[in-house]
């Protein structure tokens, strides 16, 4: 993955790479890019501000003109979950879905819950000025202790001893908790185990931002 942390460069639409605009703190793009790091795919990702002005091209590239938007060649896709899904297809090794149609399905339906329970909570967080934070992380950490037992199964990852596409769904979730305030209660030692198994891989390191870096010092 080649960082820029600027806009002002040659629009993604015009480089013969597959590109990535990407917002340095949102939890979206970083699923993203932990996906392209898990791959080893060599993309160009280009840093968005959300309060800056937006590159030229991406309102052609995305009707929402927002990020993360992966181009690849004449393809624009905005959408978290079908880039993530993209690339795992269009770069097929090594796999981070599994083959069989019935266990995709199951993992897609437990990347649907991640969505649903926790990165809901997540941009509400990411939304919300401080005085309206407290109920948002205490609900976020308690739904976190209601699943800690899924965390606790022996496995090296989520439901797995390989790395999935689950992994890459939550690790960015978790890597937020402590900038935002949320603290993990004493039963979920199990999750907070987990995550430091995934922060400490050389792709989720490679994935960070400046910015990202900054919210664990943070914690």
């Amino acid at each position: 993955m080649r960082s820029q942390r600027s806009a002002s460069t040659v629009p993604l639409s015009q480089r013969p790479s597959i590109g990535l605009y990407s917002d340095p703190l949102s939890v979206d793009s970083h699923r993203v890019r932990v996906v392209l790091a898990e791959k080893g795919i060599d993309a160009d990702v280009v840093e968005v501000l959300p309060d800056g002005p937006p590159p030229e091209d991406l309102p052609q590239l995305n009707p929402y003109a927002e990020t993360p938007t992966l181009v690849d060649r004449d393809l624009a896709l905005y959408d978290p979950r079908v880039i993530c899904e993209y690339l795992d297809e269009r770069f097929p090794h090594p796999p981070l879905m599994p083959i069989d149609p019935v266990s995709r399905a199951k993992s897609k339906l437990v990347i649907s819950r991640i969505e649903r329970d926790w990165y809901g909570l997540m941009h509400q967080l990411e939304r919300a000025d401080r005085r309206r934070r407290p109920p948002i992380r205490r609900q976020l950490a308690e739904s976190l202790l209601a699943g800690a037992d899924v965390f606790d199964t022996g496995r090296q990852y989520f439901l797995s001893d390989d790395i999935t596409m689950m992994d890459c769904v939550l690790a960015p979730v978790l890597w937020r908790l402590g900038h935002y305030g949320v603290e993990l209660p004493e039963g979920a030692s199990a999750v907070a185990a987990y995550a430091d198994r995934l922060f400490s891989r050389d792709a989720f390191v490679a994935s960070l931002t400046h910015t990202e870096k900054g919210m664990r010092k943070a914690s």
